[in-house]
């Protein structure tokens, strides 16, 4: 249960670094919008990793908060921002969902 509440945080870490991108591209009221976006997804994942860590090792679930979080977010940069695709973005992308997968596999918990 706390690695789907640790995988639920980082998804809602994409959420609040992409709504700081959509921030970014709007003016106005959409902007404030977006901008309450990004303050209830920021809480929500961090209620969720501090509730993770309560059993998962803070080493561990904090590294993979983050990985999810980068994943996520450079994928929600491909796809919806249209940033580019190189060959080394994916490439290392895949190091870093490697790593997160061997982390949970070396976990104890």
């Amino acid at each position: 249960m706390n690695w789907i509440l640790l995988v639920i945080a980082g998804l809602f870490e994409v959420g609040f670094a992409s709504c700081l991108g959509k921030a970014k591209e709007t003016t106005g009221i959409i902007s404030t919008y977006w901008m309450a976006g990004f303050f209830v997804c920021l809480s929500i994942s961090m209620l969720l990793l501090y509730k993770a860590t309560q059993v998962l090792p803070i080493g561990t679930a904090y590294a993979v908060w983050t990985g999810i979080g980068a994943v996520g977010t450079v994928l929600v940069g491909i796809l919806v921002f249209k940033e580019p695709a190189t060959f080394w973005r994916i490439f290392f992308l895949s190091t870093l969902i490697a790593s997160i997968i061997g982390l949970k596999f070396v976990s104890s918990h």
